[in-house]
């Protein structure tokens, strides 16, 4: 029995795994693209997580907490792809973080809640320095 319209599907599988490949080159993970996602890190998954998401059509990725669980040094590397795919693909991530020394350096707006309320909004420098961010976090 034969496949209805085979070649255009062997065609459309085809293009799907060289966008994945494109995808894992750019996040510095081709060289693991045959492994199981068991041996991926957890910032690697989370890598492929966002990666997944875009290549499914997302333009915004809500991401809670990237960095929880893995050393800071590969935070650092998380934060620096995802602002490759940002400044690359034109994606939109929106990114809850509580570990400011980890994002700070990646962000290019910030928003300030204190017991649910929004606080400050604008380029980080300004939302640290605000008062407002400092009483509710300080307790000065």
């Amino acid at each position: 029995m034969k496949a209805p319209l085979k070649k255009t599907w062997i065609r459309a599988e085809e293009q799907a795994a060289e966008r994945a490949f494109q995808f894992l080159q750019l996040l510095n993970l081709d060289h693991m693209w045959d492994h199981p996602a068991t041996h991926l890190s957890g910032g690697q998954m989370k890598l492929v997580e966002a990666g997944r998401a875009i290549m499914s059509g997302a333009q915004m990725i809500l991401m809670d907490e990237p960095a929880a669980g893995i050393f800071p040094k590969l935070a650092h590397e998380v934060f620096h792809y995802l602002t490759e795919m940002r400044d690359k693909l034109g994606v939109t991530f929106l990114i809850v973080e509580h570990r400011l020394d980890l994002i700070l350096p990646y962000i290019d707006y910030a928003y300030c809640l204190a017991r649910g309320q929004l606080v400050a909004e604008g380029p980080p420098k300004q939302v640290l320095s605000d008062p407002v961010v400092i009483d509710s976090y300080l307790g000065t």
